[in-house]
């Protein structure tokens, strides 16, 4: 008769070998995604049905209230919109003549599949939205996983991927925003870069630029992915072929051009100059009052608005962070291709978005660099990190998805 301690052991080398056999580039990242789906879903839900028992007022679609069109609050509505009925030909204005937020200020991308996902259903566009969300978010799991394997081993891409899915924004991986879908699209380009697949990069490169800003950094990525390759060809006295040198300057002109190709559309769909500037900038009236746009000035001007010369010193002490943290060697170890995506990446943050409360959203397509030593080094320091992602969940769908938008 099979003893309890066997028993237990066959169990564990079951899971062990779920995690770690030769499919556990797919099995290994989607357990990881259903747990966090259920820790994500259970707090959500529970915030509903809370606010719901208690008649508490929160920004979703009030006439047709469910966990779904919860899980579709704030920015989901201008999903809502274009899925409908598309983008306005005129700006909307204020009373004063400036332009109001609007649909210009989200892409087309996660909006089409969803109207697509409800002709194709019936759904309403909370329920498909929802869906598309949840499923993309299963996919940046799989190619986040993946991506750190390539680039490290099969523990970093597990607790990478697990600090991911738990992480304290880990429920914005099944609301009805583009985040999810944005992250498959960039994590699944730059595993082409790691393996070298340039062509692939092009057409992954372009869905994103009309998913969510950003993509310009995987335009960086590939530009410093030539220099250097062909800098190590030249040391190492190995042959960079042709083919390959043609494939990467295509592939990084095309993502180029459809990261700057946006704000040209809206222009010329409105007959108005600036029209996306414009719309974003309409956006950071409550926080900043009317401003003129400057680069590299933004976090600047946020920090000194609202805390002074504080606010200043304590700009330059993140940035100063960001440097000592892209600078050591456990990030370095990462890649060239991981390391010049997110920290150029990171820079476009600085650059143009003015911080508040949406920025832990949008610091989402850095999580590559979750495989740094410091943050999985040792099992003890990633189970640490882990419990404080759990932890801050909570408190992130009661401050943003509750009470504020991220």
């Amino acid at each position: 008769m099979t003893s309890v301690a066997e028993t237990s052991r066959a169990s564990r080398s079951r899971a062990h070998n779920l995690l770690t056999g030769p499919r556990s580039t797919w099995t290994a990242p989607l357990l990881i995604w259903a747990a966090s789906r259920l820790v994500s879903t259970l707090l959500l839900a529970t915030m509903y049905v809370l606010a719901t028992a208690n008649g508490w007022t929160f920004a979703s679609y009030r006439q047709d209230p469910s966990f779904f069109t919860f899980s579709g609050s704030w920015d989901a509505s201008f999903y809502r919109t274009i899925a409908e009925h598309g983008y306005p030909a005129t700006l909307p204005l204020d009373d004063a003549g400036h332009v109001a937020p609007n649909a210009w200020a989200f892409l087309p991308v996660f909006p089409a599949i969803v109207r697509a996902v409800m002709a194709l259903t019936g759904a309403s566009f909370w329920v498909a939205g929802v869906l598309v969300a949840t499923i993309a978010g299963a996919g940046a799991c799989v190619l986040l996983y993946r991506l750190v394997l390539a680039v490290g081993c099969s523990h970093r891409a597990r607790w990478a991927t697990a600090l991911f899915a738990f992480a304290p924004t880990g429920f914005l991986l099944q609301v009805a925003y583009a985040e999810s879908l944005l992250l498959v699209l960039l994590f699944g380009a730059l595993l082409a870069l790691v393996r070298r697949r340039y062509w692939l990069i092009a057409p992954l490169g372009v869905v994103a630029a009309f998913t969510k800003p950003g993509v310009l950094a995987l335009a960086v990525a590939l530009a410093v992915h030539l220099v250097v390759r062909w800098m190590a060809a030249r040391r190492q006295g190995t042959p960079f072929p042709w083919h390959d040198r043609i494939a990467i300057v295509a592939s990084g002109l095309v993502v180029a051009a459809a990261g700057l190709a946006w704000p040209v559309i809206a222009s010329a769909v409105t007959g108005r100059p600036n029209a996306y500037l414009d719309t974003e900038l309409s956006w950071w009236v409550g926080f900043v009052g009317r401003q003129h746009f400057a680069p590299l000035t933004p976090w600047f001007t946020m920090a000194s608005t609202w805390l002074g010369s504080l606010g200043i010193l304590l700009v330059v002490a993140v940035l100063g962070g960001a440097v000592w943290f892209f600078t050591r060697r456990s990030t370095r170890a990462l890649g060239t291709e991981v390391l010049a995506f997110t920290a150029s990446y990171g820079l476009y943050l600085v650059a143009v978005f003015l911080p508040q409360q949406s920025l832990p959203r949008l610091l989402m397509p850095m999580a590559p660099v979750l495989g740094s030593d410091v943050f999985v080094r040792t099992r003890r320091r990633a189970v640490a990190w882990l419990v404080v992602g759990v932890c801050l969940q909570p408190v992130a769908i009661v401050l943003l998805w509750f009470l504020g938008y991220p």
